[in-house]
């Protein structure tokens, strides 16, 4: 195993005192608690308050913004103290707010983080040992009877598919701009098969990038609809065109391309299958590829993270996918991506990476 030089330090050696580690061992055991009252300190606007307050507030003065018993914020605090969001003065009773309070507050990624726990994870994976033993994502029968969560996306809740898309978009987004440059710039790409494609969003960012490029999404039926939906009236839509596929048939190939094709785009896609699905899904890419072709991979590849936070946050992800999403797929590291892309007849070109939420993208051609 490979690890960034982060990753190495953090995961290679002990740095917990014993006392320090017992302290992490009851956190883990009192986790879900632990993430519900920090959740709850967020949505009733009590690290707001916090926050927001010159000297900090007294309970009093945050039963009163909040509307919330003294009971109910005597109970939150006093274990947001043990947790570690807030911090007393003894002397004056008024809570302030700790560092990790303040990353539990206002990082972009912890809320994103948050609301895609609590809607579409927490009560589905109650059932993750079921998961694992059998290979399926029974915690997703909590939101229908669906293979998978991508044939329900379409039926989820409102808030789970906010939650859901808030998540997906939120990580692939802020790798755009360079993620572009590298496409457009480095490969003056002109035909692109967007695969996986969802709601349109990186197409649109092709199309508005470039006055040229005509992109074909391939997704589930079901997601074009959406997509086809999402991308109407938009600059750019009329080039834009969506195919129906099931990636998982193994029947079902990549239509072929009058003129070529030159890029075959799969963003934060391949987590979704399991290894051997995936050498299957590039090796009918490959049948649609051409010399000039290539295919771009962006991935958050666990073992290339800068910092060792995205690397608790990718490991964990793949637990989402044991128990919701499909059973079978997780957040690769690069070993991983590597056998699969050479197992499906293609080879590594170039990998680019700290890209945007730490994701990095690799260029695959034919061998």
């Amino acid at each position: 195993m490979n690890l960034s030089p982060a990753l190495q330090e953090a995961y290679t050696k002990e740095h917990l005192t014993a006392r320090e580690a017992q302290r992490l061992a009851e956190f883990i055991a009192w986790g879900p608690v632990v993430f519900q009252a920090s959740r709850l300190m967020v949505k009733f606007g009590i690290l707001d308050a916090i926050r927001d307050s010159k000297e900090g507030l007294t309970r009093q003065e945050l039963c009163q913004t909040t509307g919330l018993s003294d009971y109910a914020v005597k109970c939150l605090l006093e274990a947001s103290l043990c947790i570690g969001t807030i911090l007393v003065d003894t002397d004056t009773e008024r809570y302030t707010l700790s560092k990790t309070g303040w990353f539990l507050l206002n990082d972009p990624a912890t809320r994103v983080n948050i609301d895609f726990n609590h809607d579409v994870n927490y009560e589905g994976w109650f059932l993750l040992e079921e998961s694992l033993k059998n290979g399926k994502p029974e915690g997703l029968k909590h939101f229908g009877d669906w293979p998978t969560v991508y044939e329900g996306l379409s039926s989820l809740p409102p808030q789970v598919q906010k939650s859901w898309f808030g998540f997906d978009h939120f990580y692939s987004d802020s790798s755009f701009p360079e993620a572009l440059e590298i496409i457009f710039k480095q490969h003056h790409v002109k035909s692109l098969y967007d695969v996986g494609g969802n709601t349109g969003k990186w197409a649109l960012q092709c199309v508005g990038y470039d006055p040229d490029v005509q992109v074909t999404i391939l997704d589930l039926p079901q997601q074009i609809k959406m997509m086809q939906d999402n991308v109407s009236g938009k600059n750019g839509a009329e080039r834009i065109s969506g195919y129906g596929i099931n990636l998982l048939d193994k029947s079902a190939f990549f239509p072929k391309r009058e003129g070529g094709l030159n890029a075959i785009w799969m963003s934060q896609f391949l987590d979704c299958f399991s290894m051997e699905e995936i050498i299957g899904i590039l090796q009918r890419a490959r049948e649609a590829m051409s010399a000039d072709t290539r295919v771009y991979i962006m991935e958050t590849l666990w073992d290339r993270q800068r910092f060792e936070p995205a690397a608790l946050c990718l490991t964990m992800t793949s637990l989402y996918f044991t128990a919701i999403a499909n059973g079978n797929s997780k957040m690769y590291n690069t070993e991983d991506m590597e056998y699969c892309i050479q197992a499906a007849g293609l080879e590594v070109e170039q990998i680019h990476d700290h890209l945007g939420q730490g994701h990095s993208i690799i260029v695959c051609k034919l061998k």
